[in-house]
């Protein structure tokens, strides 16, 4: 049977195996950290000695009010100190995480939280009624509000709740955690965004969620003592996983509650930032910044985008500003990013326009998956020619355990021995995969199949477009047509036969766009265009 099945008595121990989790990140940094600065609110600044003794006090806090392991503890909070203390401090006491859009409507927060079985709720002091309101239509019984003060801007709470502080006081510094027995333990709970029925509970576990932070820093080349920039939401794939991984590194988690050109130049340049995630709509905002908003700084500051593909005219734009953006694309069922566009540097020298196309790919699997494909309908990965389309299908440890108490959607999502994405792409010889869309954005004219994500990147070229969403807009006598709607730079004027115009030169006649609306897209929390609302508008043109 070969050696590792002789009669030593190999076996595992707690000398030789002990259950991968990004908690033990923070305990160690405790340790060989514990002087450098670790977190930054506004003008408040945390040691990670005073980091995890934070985390224990909420940890401890929650025991202390009747939390018990494997409870649900939410949360509704922006990107403060809070959320990066309850990453650490809500699984410290056994319990599950489940952050929540801060921007949800009422009856979609009840549902998670009455889906969720949440226990508690820990909630900034602008969204109490929100909570409030959510809580008031749940079926079951409602979880216990704790009241965030945004300490940062000297808010105050509004008294009818207890407090954060309050909840802090409760525990103690020095109490010890609740580790993981098992790496497949629940870790967090996070909701999809439900755009078209109700939103599913996608649950990781402790080992996908440590593994994402190793391979993070693997494929982000992260140096000791990166400054990290929250802009990604904590509320989003807990934030990529981003900050469960800085205390590796000892590095610096700066908290930005309201994302905007200023705030991004500002810390940047006050607080040193080298890295930080985003949607394209980001990159968008730093490229057409006002002038008044901007700061100058002298170092590179590396950038991870995802969330859609972005245009090749905008990483073009921003790369001459100081910024090293690479595409990185995932879903929440795969905590953030699971593919890099890995720059080969047999690319070096290319013009800017090839250049900015190569970017733009989703890329290549990061280190710590299996395999990521583009496969046919029966499972298989298709042929990399670049241009054979198929479904991206992912495998590794980090995909999500399931849905939350919906077998059903969990069996189709893992059907055949894959991940299925949604995402339609091609891979190309290098094995690089290219996202032609969301399979269903796909607008298909006349028989022919056209990617919105092709024209939208056309019209993104043209220099009067900040951005651009593109859909299907009925018609008679070709069932549906290009529709682009169209949010203009600041100050710039064109029309829609110009961009038309514009798009037929450099696109074939039926991918062009028929009808081009001019106005501000419709966006969620993480800076992703709401393609159902405007799939809706364009059924009334």
């Amino acid at each position: 049977m070969g050696w590792m099945q002789d009669e030593t008595g190999l076996d595992k121990t707690r000398a030789n195996h002990v259950p991968l989790t990004p908690l033990s990140h923070l305990a160690r940094a405790a340790r060989v950290f514990p002087g450098r600065e670790a977190l930054i609110d506004g003008p408040l600044r945390w040691s990670y000695a005073e980091y995890h003794a934070d985390t224990s006090r909420l940890a401890s806090g929650l025991k202390a009010a009747g939390i018990a392991s494997g409870d649900v503890v939410s949360t509704i909070l922006p990107n403060v100190s809070a959320q990066a203390i309850a990453h650490f401090g809500v699984p410290a006491c056994g319990a599950v995480l489940n952050t929540i859009n801060t921007r949800l409507d009422v009856a979609t927060v009840s549902y998670i939280l009455s889906h969720g079985g949440s226990r508690m709720v820990l909630v900034d002091s602008d969204q109490v009624a929100l909570a409030e309101a959510a809580i008031d239509q749940m079926d079951g019984p409602p979880p216990r509000i704790v009241e965030v003060p945004d300490r940062a801007r000297g808010h105050r709470a509004t008294g009818r709740h207890m407090t954060w502080d309050d909840l802090l006081a409760s525990g103690t510094p020095d109490a010890p955690w609740d580790m993981p027995q098992d790496e497949w333990e629940s870790l967090a709970l996070n909701y999809t965004s439900g755009t078209t029925g109700r939103p599913k509970g996608v649950v990781y576990h402790h080992r996908g969620a440590y593994l994402m932070t190793m391979g993070t820093v693997v494929s982000w080349q992260m140096p000791l003592f990166s400054r990290f920039l929250t802009i990604v939401p904590l509320f989003h794939c807990n934030g990529w996983n981003h900050t469960w991984m800085m205390p590796m590194l000892g590095g610096t988690v700066i908290c930005c509650r309201d994302i905007t050109a200023r705030a991004i130049y500002d810390a940047i340049a006050d607080e040193g930032v080298t890295h930080f995630g985003g949607a394209p709509i980001v990159l968008n905002t730093i490229v057409n910044a006002d002038p008044e908003d901007r700061r100058d700084f002298d170092h590179t500051v590396e950038v991870f985008t995802a969330g859609a593909p972005p245009a090749p005219a905008t990483l073009g734009a921003i790369g001459k500003l100081g910024f090293h953006v690479m595409q990185v694309y995932g879903l929440t069922e795969t905590y953030g990013h699971v593919t890099e566009c890995l720059w080969d540097p047999m690319w070096d020298g290319m013009e800017d326009e090839a250049e900015a196309a190569k970017k733009a790919r989703q890329g290549v699997a990061m280190p710590m998956m299996e395999e990521i494909e583009v496969l046919d309908e029966a499972h298989r990965p298709v042929p990399h020619d670049g241009v054979t389309q198929g479904e991206i299908g992912i495998r590794g440890n980090c995909v999500m355990k399931g849905y939350f108490r919906n077998p059903d959607a969990t069996a189709e999502a893992f059907a055949g021995g894959w991940f299925h994405s949604g995402d339609i792409a091609v891979q190309h010889p290098d094995g690089y995969i290219q996202i032609a869309d969301r399979a269903k954005d796909i607008i298909i004219s006349g028989g022919e199949n056209i990617s919105s994500v092709e024209v939208e990147g056309c019209l993104m070229g043209h220099p009067a477009v900040s951005l651009c969403a593109v859909v299907a807009k009925p018609d008679d006598k070709w069932g549906e047509v290009p529709c682009a709607f169209v949010e203009l730079k600041k100050g710039a004027q064109t029309d829609e036969a110009t961009l038309i115009a514009f798009a037929r030169e450099k696109l074939a006649g039926f991918k062009t766009p028929k009808r081009v609306v001019f106005t501000e897209l419709p966006k969620t929390s993480t800076g992703k265009i709401q393609k159902f609302e405007l799939r809706q508008a364009a059924k009334t043109l």
